[in-house]
């Protein structure tokens, strides 16, 4: 009998029991909704604002700079098309990186349709961006960088304190521009403070930190501009109208609230456990690339690229065996082109198509880790005995 082992976290979390509890009470008895001015509706409001407070301390933040979203891609919708709509007479420019989860660069591409341009700025085979190149790309029109904090398929955590500095640097020049960086896979992973990296926006989503799907956040600095997305309420300040989802903002602020309590532990934990796997898998198996930096990433993502064997068919013989992992983001599944994050390091497609993403969670043990280098070796050497280009390579 195989056992069930889930290595997928950075697509989704199981829901953290002490979340659940927090949750359980605004889906049945307190029910009200946070507008309404009665005893049944200031239930719901102080849940509301309980869970903001918890949001903010958790990224360093005032709990006014904090806007409820249903989830991290419409804090990244309504921080990129929110900024450049309500300043757009400044400029309409942006700059990005290759990199970006597609709730960034889908955004941009419909921005590049309404008459926006956009700069993609490579990342090398190290899978950071550099500041030069940022430095080089920023014009007399630009007006918003977005830049993630880590990445969701490698785990390369970007020069962002660089970046918000010198963003400060050029307003205090008098130019206008801003900084919007997608933290959603770095909460609850390493510290994230809105102050030293010193951001204006920056995107937050419930289900990556054990909360449930369809909740997240997005900081807006004080003073900064929004267009909202949302309209037909008066919510969230005039920055996101709809009635809130209570239940879902307690299990995100209380999940927020742990993440926080117990980033140190959870972090070393992970990485003990990535590290284990990393120490072994190359003493187990031949002709192995790891992608992007080592030492700048996540504690809890491992990205690996199997030569001669595509990702797809290791990920469901692996699935087989009762182990869960990725072949890149969750949002870009049924895709049939290579990742375009393991093509950005500049490796070939043989390489793209034989990556394998391993995201480490919380409820993970040595005994996972085990399972997983007993099945994994049995698992890529029947599939590259299938293999042409293996055969071939051989002989």
């Amino acid at each position: 009998m195989f056992r069930r082992v889930y290595l997928d976290n950075s697509a989704t979390t199981p829901i953290d029991k002490e979340v659940f509890e927090a949750m359980l009470p605004f889906l049945n008895e307190k029910f009200g909704n946070a507008s309404s001015i009665h005893f049944f509706g200031q239930e719901a409001r102080a849940a509301v604002d309980r869970a903001r407070h918890q949001v903010a301390e958790t990224v360093n933040a005032r709990p006014n700079e904090i806007v409820f979203t249903s989830g991290g891609t419409e804090a990244n919708n309504l921080a990129i098309r929110g900024l450049v709509e309500a300043n757009d007479k400044y400029g309409k420019h942006i700059i990005t990186s290759e990199i970006e989860h597609s709730a960034v660069k889908e955004v941009c591409a419909d921005l590049e349709k309404r008459g926006y341009e956009v700069t993609y700025l490579p990342v090398y085979e190290d899978g950071i961006v550099k500041l030069e190149d940022i430095k080089n790309a920023i014009r007399e029109d630009t007006i918003l960088i977005s830049i993630m904090t880590a990445n969701n398929e490698i785990g390369t955590i970007q020069p962002v304190e660089e970046i918000g500095k010198l963003v400060r640097d050029l307003r205090e020049t008098s130019k206008k521009i801003w900084f919007h960086t997608d933290a959603v896979q770095a909460v609850g992973k390493i510290k994230v403070d809105v102050e030293e990296i010193g951001c204006d926006l920056l995107s937050i989503s419930g289900h990556k930190i054990y909360a449930p799907k369809g909740v997240g956040a997005l900081y807006v600095r004080r003073g900064v501009r929004l267009h909202k997305q949302n309209i037909g309420g008066h919510q969230e300040r005039e920055r996101r109208g709809g009635t809130e989802n209570v239940p879902f903002i307690a299990a995100f602020g209380k999940a927020c609230e742990i993440a926080k309590n117990k980033l140190s532990k959870n972090a070393e934990n992970l990485q003990i456990l990535r590290d284990k796997f990393e120490s072994e898998v190359g003493e187990k198996i031949a002709h192995l690339v790891f992608n992007g930096n080592r030492e700048k990433r996540l504690p809890h993502i491992s990205n690996l690229s199997f030569r001669f064997i595509e990702g797809e068919g290791l990920l469901i013989n692996l699935d087989m065996n009762g182990i869960a992992v990725s072949t890149g983001s969750a949002c870009s599944s049924g895709s049939l082109e290579p990742s375009p994050v393991i093509r950005a390091l500049g490796r070939n497609d043989e390489l793209a198509r034989g990556a394998i993403r391993f995201s480490f969670g919380n409820e993970n043990s040595a005994e996972d880790v085990e399972y997983l280098l007993e099945v994994l070796p049995k698992a890529v050497e029947n599939l590259r005995k299938l293999s042409p280009s293996f055969q071939n390579f051989k002989q």
